[in-house]
């Protein structure tokens, strides 16, 4: 019988997604799953989007541009340019989601055995994504003692080698929820201006930034203009993670040609996702404003129930919405399997994320999880009512 490759083996299973047959099971038995280990807002996709979707009249559903509709990508630039991203359409090619202007930009910059860096813990797609280039990842680790802050700038430097050829950042982290600084990002300019790296900001987050905290985009770093790649996408900014469009924008005209020639390869992005993206750039403020006050009541809402339980730890998020939390359990893989397999609480139970698969390396994250707080109120409440249940059910819980 053929065997399946050496990547196929390596390919790390998603630490999201990977407990779903245990959930589905559960629903099976009747058990109610509140889902807090996925970034799948309850929030409505904007009226706008879904109108554009009703009154969609297209006769053929053609290929589009394989760098996406020109209409799309002007009205894109305009957004960026409203906040203080001065580029062009021509800087922008539209993506399937914004994994694959990850892949894409890994693609178009990266040979096998480079090097990137990221600091952990981190979207723990970016390990397969860089597997499947043939990329390695190495890390800085951030810890939750501090609010998982960026490490230091010197810390950063000892782990580049001649191969290292980039620096990833999310921004606002997933998963941590932790919000970069502009003096942080200057920071990280010098050394990627110092050793002549790309860095790749993943900014998909950059509406949901809390307290007062202003958003910084590394677009509006200077001297590194030629060196910094934006991977983007509507996912979470419209709650429109199933319709799969993304932005790959960077001012290095050579990645552009380079990352234009893997778009043709795929031929094109969905073309019905970009005409409800192009739509809901004309969401009305109001939306966002209603979207933001409801993230802020959510976060304050599960960070205190978090910490009033005994022996747990829940760092404030300053943006997007997820919070990385240490429980008091041996091993957060085996509770969060627990959890689905043979605990209940009046029908009910909790699905988490193992905060394991967002570190590459071994053994950190070992009594974390990631909680994603986009479930309603009233949903988030039971939840937590569940997990404090779990936490004094749990037979591997360490106080």
């Amino acid at each position: 019988m053929p065997q399946i490759s050496e990547k196929g083996m390596a390919m790390p299973s998603s630490p999201i997604r990977k407990l779903v047959p245990f959930a589905d099971k559960a629903k099976e038995r009747g058990i109610k799953v509140y889902h807090l280990n996925i970034g799948q807002p309850d929030i409505p996709t904007p009226d706008v989007a879904l109108q554009a979707l009703k009154n969609c009249n297209e006769k053929v559903i053609a290929y589009t541009h394989s760098a996406g509709n020109i209409s799309y990508r002007k009205k894109l630039a305009k957004y960026y340019q409203n906040i203080g991203i001065n580029i062009d359409e021509n800087n922008i090619m539209i993506t399937t989601g914004g994994s694959e202007a990850i892949t894409i930009a890994f693609m178009s910059t990266l040979n096998p055995g480079d090097e990137i860096i990221i600091p952990e813990p981190f979207y723990a797609n970016y390990t397969a994504f860089a597997l499947m280039c043939g990329v390695k990842v190495k890390t800085v680790t951030s810890s939750i003692e501090n609010n998982f802050a960026l490490p230091p700038i010197s810390e950063i430097e000892k782990v580049i080698t001649p191969r290292t050829k980039g620096i990833v950042i999310v921004n606002p982290n997933n998963p941590t929820g932790y919000l970069y600084s502009k003096e942080e990002l200057e920071q990280l300019a010098v050394i990627v201006k110092k050793h002549d790296l790309y860095l790749y900001a993943d900014e998909v987050y950059r509406e949901f930034c809390y307290d007062g905290y202003k958003h910084f985009s590394t677009m509006q770093l200077a001297g590194i203009e030629q060196n910094v790649i934006l991977l983007d996408s509507v996912s979470k900014r419209y709650s429109e993670c199933g319709l799969r469009v993304g932005a790959l924008v960077t001012r290095n005209k050579e990645v552009m040609v380079a990352a234009l020639k893997f778009g043709m390869a795929r031929l094109c992005a969905p073309a019905i996702g970009q005409i409800i993206a192009e739509a809901s750039l004309d969401t009305p403020t109001e939306y966002f404003e209603s979207v933001y006050n409801e993230y802020i009541e959510r976060r304050d809402f599960m960070v205190e129930a978090l910490n009033k339980m005994p022996g747990v730890v829940c760092p404030k998020p300053k943006g997007a919405f997820y919070a990385v939390v240490k429980l008091p359990v041996d091993d957060a893989d085996t509770f969060a399997k627990w959890l689905l397999e043979e605990f209940e609480y009046n029908k009910q139970t909790v699905m988490v994320a193992p905060a394991s698969g967002f570190y590459s390396t071994p053994g950190r994250g070992k009594n974390e999880v990631r909680m994603a707080y986009v479930l309603n109120r009233d949903d988030l409440g039971h939840a937590l009512r569940v997990l404090a249940e779990a936490l004094k059910a749990y037979p591997g819980r360490t106080i």
